[in-house]
């Protein structure tokens, strides 16, 4: 599959252009090259109550970068909520 990228908003298509709406699978691959961490952009930014279509057109939001750290430092922050909630 390499750096295939499949448009799952293929339907959206209207005249040949997209709907207008956010796009964090394509910042994902812009910043991070590949479309699956849409997930990791909309963390960082709680103030949208983690749903893509709270973004208003043309916010500024926060892309954490870079990737590996941004990554390691999400990873660090569920190991802390694991030592904190879960028991053994």
């Amino acid at each position: 599959m390499g750096k295939e990228y499949f448009d799952r908003y293929q339907s959206f298509k209207f005249d040949g252009n997209y709907i207008p709406r956010s796009r964090l699978d394509k910042l994902s691959q812009i910043y991070y090259d590949n479309p699956y961490h849409g997930w990791l952009i909309l963390l960082s930014n709680p103030q949208y109550g983690g749903v893509e279509e709270n973004i208003p057109n043309r916010e500024i939001i926060r892309i954490p970068f870079p990737f590996r750290d941004s990554i390691q430092q999400y990873i660090d922050e569920v190991e802390k909520y694991k030592k904190l909630y879960i028991q053994k």
